[in-house]
Protein backbone atom coordinates (compact mmCIF):
# COMPACT_ATOMS: atom_id res chain seq x y z
CA UNK A 1 0.00 0.00 0.00
CA UNK A 2 1.32 3.13 -1.06
CA UNK A 3 1.49 6.15 1.84
CA UNK A 4 -0.38 9.01 0.71
CA UNK A 5 -0.34 12.28 2.17
CA UNK A 6 -2.93 14.28 3.92
CA UNK A 7 -4.11 17.10 1.74
CA UNK A 8 -4.20 18.97 4.22
CA UNK A 9 -0.78 18.70 5.95
CA UNK A 10 2.19 21.55 5.39
CA UNK A 11 5.40 19.85 6.46
CA UNK A 12 7.80 22.22 7.36
CA UNK A 13 11.02 22.45 4.69
CA UNK A 14 12.52 25.03 6.89
CA UNK A 15 12.02 27.75 9.70
CA UNK A 16 13.51 31.39 10.53
CA UNK A 17 13.55 32.88 13.73
CA UNK A 18 12.95 36.80 13.17
CA UNK A 19 12.12 37.81 16.73
CA UNK A 20 12.41 36.53 20.11
CA UNK A 21 10.68 38.60 23.09
CA UNK A 22 9.21 38.74 26.51
CA UNK A 23 5.53 37.84 25.54
CA UNK A 24 5.92 36.79 22.03
CA UNK A 25 8.89 35.67 19.45
CA UNK A 26 7.84 35.23 15.85
CA UNK A 27 9.37 32.54 13.11
CA UNK A 28 8.77 32.56 9.40
CA UNK A 29 8.37 29.10 8.25
CA UNK A 30 8.76 27.58 4.29
CA UNK A 31 6.24 24.74 4.15
CA UNK A 32 5.32 22.28 1.27
CA UNK A 33 1.86 22.56 0.37
CA UNK A 34 0.30 19.48 -1.03
CA UNK A 35 0.51 21.14 -4.76
CA UNK A 36 4.34 20.50 -4.72
CA UNK A 37 4.50 24.23 -4.34
CA UNK A 38 6.42 26.03 -1.67
CA UNK A 39 4.80 29.12 0.49
CA UNK A 40 5.75 31.30 3.68
CA UNK A 41 3.86 30.78 7.01
CA UNK A 42 4.80 34.23 9.69
CA UNK A 43 3.89 32.51 12.76
CA UNK A 44 3.76 34.64 16.44
CA UNK A 45 4.69 32.22 19.13
CA UNK A 46 2.89 32.32 22.19
CA UNK A 47 3.19 30.11 25.71
CA UNK A 48 -0.21 30.23 26.20
CA UNK A 49 -2.58 32.01 28.24
CA UNK A 50 -5.74 31.56 30.72
CA UNK A 51 -9.06 33.25 31.68
CA UNK A 52 -11.38 33.36 34.29
CA UNK A 53 -14.92 33.25 34.86
CA UNK A 54 -14.93 34.49 38.39
CA UNK A 55 -18.85 33.74 39.61
CA UNK A 56 -19.74 35.39 43.22
CA UNK A 57 -22.05 33.54 45.67
CA UNK A 58 -24.93 36.22 44.49
CA UNK A 59 -24.28 35.31 40.80
CA UNK A 60 -22.40 38.37 40.03
CA UNK A 61 -19.05 37.81 37.89
CA UNK A 62 -16.03 40.29 38.27
CA UNK A 63 -14.63 41.73 34.95
CA UNK A 64 -11.84 43.99 34.80
CA UNK A 65 -11.82 46.98 32.86
CA UNK A 66 -7.99 48.16 31.49
CA UNK A 67 -6.30 50.04 28.48
CA UNK A 68 -5.21 47.73 25.65
CA UNK A 69 -2.25 49.23 23.83
CA UNK A 70 -2.46 46.97 20.86
CA UNK A 71 -6.84 47.48 20.61
CA UNK A 72 -5.92 51.32 21.65
CA UNK A 73 -8.72 51.57 23.78
CA UNK A 74 -10.19 50.33 27.44
CA UNK A 75 -11.17 47.15 27.35
CA UNK A 76 -13.65 45.33 29.84
CA UNK A 77 -12.95 41.57 30.11
CA UNK A 78 -12.73 38.77 32.20
CA UNK A 79 -9.39 38.16 33.82
CA UNK A 80 -6.53 36.59 32.35
CA UNK A 81 -2.99 36.31 31.62
CA UNK A 82 0.03 34.33 30.42
CA UNK A 83 1.08 30.88 31.53
CA UNK A 84 4.76 31.00 33.10
CA UNK A 85 7.12 28.45 31.94
CA UNK A 86 6.08 24.80 32.87
CA UNK A 87 3.17 26.25 34.74
CA UNK A 88 0.21 24.37 35.10
CA UNK A 89 -3.06 26.05 33.30
CA UNK A 90 -5.17 25.53 36.68
CA UNK A 91 -2.35 27.00 38.52
CA UNK A 92 -2.20 30.17 36.26
CA UNK A 93 -5.75 30.90 37.00
CA UNK A 94 -5.23 30.52 40.57
CA UNK A 95 -2.54 33.00 40.14
CA UNK A 96 -3.89 35.59 37.95
CA UNK A 97 -7.79 35.49 39.45
CA UNK A 98 -5.73 36.74 42.88
CA UNK A 99 -3.10 38.88 41.15
CA UNK A 100 -5.86 40.82 38.91
CA UNK A 101 -9.26 40.72 40.96
CA UNK A 102 -7.89 39.86 44.28
CA UNK A 103 -10.25 36.63 44.78
CA UNK A 104 -9.58 33.08 45.92
CA UNK A 105 -11.45 30.29 44.20
CA UNK A 106 -12.16 27.49 46.39
CA UNK A 107 -13.64 25.69 43.02
CA UNK A 108 -11.76 25.77 39.45
CA UNK A 109 -13.86 24.08 36.70
CA UNK A 110 -12.36 23.50 33.01
CA UNK A 111 -14.71 24.89 30.52
CA UNK A 112 -12.60 25.01 27.20
CA UNK A 113 -9.77 25.61 25.41
CA UNK A 114 -9.52 27.00 21.88
CA UNK A 115 -6.75 28.85 19.99
CA UNK A 116 -7.00 32.43 19.71
CA UNK A 117 -6.28 32.98 16.02
CA UNK A 118 -4.84 29.67 14.50
CA UNK A 119 -3.81 31.48 11.42
CA UNK A 120 -0.91 33.17 12.74
CA UNK A 121 -0.88 32.23 16.15
CA UNK A 122 0.35 29.56 18.11
CA UNK A 123 -1.64 31.05 21.55
CA UNK A 124 -3.54 28.34 23.04
CA UNK A 125 -6.43 29.73 26.12
CA UNK A 126 -7.50 27.34 28.77
CA UNK A 127 -10.87 28.96 29.80
CA UNK A 128 -11.61 27.89 33.58
CA UNK A 129 -15.20 28.81 35.93
CA UNK A 130 -14.35 30.13 39.07
CA UNK A 131 -16.89 29.78 41.92
CA UNK A 132 -16.61 29.38 45.61
CA UNK A 133 -14.74 32.79 45.91
CA UNK A 134 -12.85 34.40 48.82
CA UNK A 135 -11.34 38.04 48.72
CA UNK A 136 -7.95 38.26 48.88
CA UNK A 137 -5.18 40.72 48.49
CA UNK A 138 -4.40 41.46 44.65
CA UNK A 139 -1.13 41.27 43.16
CA UNK A 140 -1.21 43.33 39.96
CA UNK A 141 2.11 42.85 37.63
CA UNK A 142 3.99 46.26 37.48
CA UNK A 143 3.11 47.30 34.50
CA UNK A 144 -0.81 46.62 34.84
CA UNK A 145 -3.24 48.83 36.29
CA UNK A 146 -6.71 47.04 36.08
CA UNK A 147 -9.74 47.63 38.34
CA UNK A 148 -12.82 45.06 39.02
CA UNK A 149 -16.23 45.87 37.96
CA UNK A 150 -19.11 43.60 39.21
CA UNK A 151 -21.84 42.94 36.65
CA UNK A 152 -24.87 40.04 36.48
CA UNK A 153 -24.82 37.81 33.74
CA UNK A 154 -28.07 39.12 32.03
CA UNK A 155 -26.68 42.69 32.01
CA UNK A 156 -23.16 41.50 30.10
CA UNK A 157 -24.82 39.58 27.32
CA UNK A 158 -26.73 43.23 25.88
CA UNK A 159 -22.90 44.54 26.19
CA UNK A 160 -22.14 41.67 23.87
CA UNK A 161 -24.25 42.51 21.24
CA UNK A 162 -24.05 46.51 21.31
CA UNK A 163 -20.33 46.20 21.23
CA UNK A 164 -19.20 47.38 25.11
CA UNK A 165 -17.92 43.96 25.56
CA UNK A 166 -15.55 43.39 22.45
CA UNK A 167 -12.79 41.17 23.73
CA UNK A 168 -12.95 37.61 21.68
CA UNK A 169 -12.52 35.40 24.80
CA UNK A 170 -14.48 37.36 27.34
CA UNK A 171 -16.79 37.08 24.47
CA UNK A 172 -16.90 33.19 23.90
CA UNK A 173 -16.61 32.86 28.02
CA UNK A 174 -19.79 34.45 28.56
CA UNK A 175 -21.95 32.75 26.08
CA UNK A 176 -20.16 29.51 27.81
CA UNK A 177 -21.45 30.23 31.32
CA UNK A 178 -24.88 31.31 29.74
CA UNK A 179 -25.23 27.86 27.47
CA UNK A 180 -24.51 26.07 30.61
CA UNK A 181 -26.79 28.13 32.91
CA UNK A 182 -29.71 27.13 30.63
Amino acid sequence: MQNQRDPFDEPTISSERLYEGRLISLRRDTIALPSGREARREIVEHKGAVCIVPVLGDGRIALVRQFRKPAGEVLLEIPAGGLEPNEAPLDAARRELIEECGLRAGKLTPMWSCFLAPGYSTELIHCFLAEDLTPTDTNPDEDEIVETELFHLNDLLPMVDDGRIRDAKTIAALLSLFRRRQ
